[in-house]
C-alpha cells in the first residue's frame, strides 16, 4: 500500500481512528493522516485488557515529539487486547498505521457505535481541512 493510501475495507471516525471488524471484535488504530499530524510517536499508553469504555471515550494516549493525543473507543465495550509491541517500538504507529501499528482490540457490549465514514467519505473529510 502506498503511503497516504486510505484502505477501502476499513471504517473511519472524524477523530481519525480506523476500525476493522473481525468477528465480534473491532481492531482500532489511527489513520495515516493522524500519524503524520502527530509526527514521531515516542510513547503509547496502552489500555489494560478488560477495561470497559463507552463509545467516544478515551482508551489510550499517544505521545509524540510534538503533542499528546487521545485515541477513542469506536464502540461501547471491553478492551480485549493491546498491541504490546508498541511498548518497545511506538514508531510502528508511524511506520505502519494500518498494519503493525494497530493499537487495541475491543469486544462490543452495546449497540452504541461512534458514527463512521467510508474510505471515500474520510478522504473528503480530510480534504475539507476540518481538524
Amino acid at each position: 500500500m502506498s503511503a497516504g493510501a486510505i484502505p477501502p475495507e476499513l471504517r473511519y471516525t472524524k477523530s481519525h481512528e480506523w476500525i476493522r471488524t473481525e468477528g465480534t471484535e473491532v481492531v482500532v488504530g489511527i489513520t495515516d493522516h493522524a500519524q503524520q499530524e502527530l509526527t514521531d510517536i515516542v510513547f503509547v499508553e496502552l489500555p489494560k485488557p478488560g477495561t470497559e469504555r463507552k463509545a467516544g471515550a478515551s482508551v489510550l494516549i499517544l505521545e509524540s515529539v510534538k503533542t499528546v493525543a487521545d485515541v477513542y473507543a469506536p464502540v461501547e465495550g471491553r478492551v480485549t487486547a493491546a498491541n504490546e509491541a508498541l511498548k518497545a517500538h511506538p514508531e510502528l504507529v508511524n511506520r505502519s498505521p494500518y498494519g503493525d501499528g494497530w493499537l487495541f482490540r475491543m469486544s462490543a457490549s452495546g449497540s452504541s457505535l461512534t458514527p463512521t465514514l467510508s474510505a471515500a467519505e474520510y478522504e473528503a473529510f480530510v480534504a475539507s481541512g476540518v481538524p
